[in-house]
This record gives C-alpha cells, structure tokens and sequence, in this order.
C-alpha cells in the first residue's frame, strides 16, 4: 500500500522470533509477519497462540494510525504498561495483521 510517499507493507517472516520482557519469555513465533513501513523500524505481528496472552491484561490505552486503523494495548500485570498492542479491525491493506500481537522490542533467531 502507498499513499503520497507513505508506504507500508506486509510479508511473511522466516527468522524465529522471542520476546522477552523482565526476563519472562511472552512470545515465541515461527511464523510473524513483518510490517514495513515508510519512517518506523520493522515491526513483527505475532499470531496469538505464539503469544503468552495468560500474562497481559487488556489496558485502557488505544491509538489512531490513518494507515492501520485503531490499536488496542496490553500490559503486564506488575508492569510495564503497554508492552504490546494489534489491530483487532485493521483496514483493508493490512488486514493480514487482524489480532496479531506486536511488542516493541523482539529478539531475531
């Protein structure tokens, strides 16, 4: 998808991907997908059974992008806030990433 010089794309990743947060491992995934978009680092949507869900609580936090839609946040019970989010309705061009979790920071292999 592109709009005026703003662009974002979805493709599947083949690098196993682990996140760990406090030392507490809440994802591991074989199977992400990885969003390119213009001005933001490569971010990795991780499908919900590769995710510890047990271990976040739904936050009150929600955001706005044009190009995605509205994300909603999870936190971890004892902190920290926000620790991932998805797009429960994402738009059309990015609807491959509907309730895929993304974290801000992952660890690649």
């Amino acid at each position: 998808m592109s709009t005026e010089g703003h662009r974002i794309e979805v493709k599947p990743g083949t690098e196993p991907v682990r996140v760990v947060v406090n030392g507490q491992v809440l994802a591991e995934s074989r199977r992400p997908l990885l969003l390119f978009e213009t001005g933001c680092p490569v971010r990795y949507y991780l499908p919900p059974e590769d995710v510890r869900t047990d271990l976040l609580t739904p936050s009150s936090t929600h955001t706005v992008c044009p190009f995605k839609g509205t994300a909603s946040y999870w936190s971890l019970e004892q902190g920290p806030e926000d620790v991932a989010w998805a797009y429960p309705e994402p738009h059309a061009q990015v609807a491959e990433i509907k309730d895929h979790l993304c974290f801000y920071e992952v660890q690649l292999g």
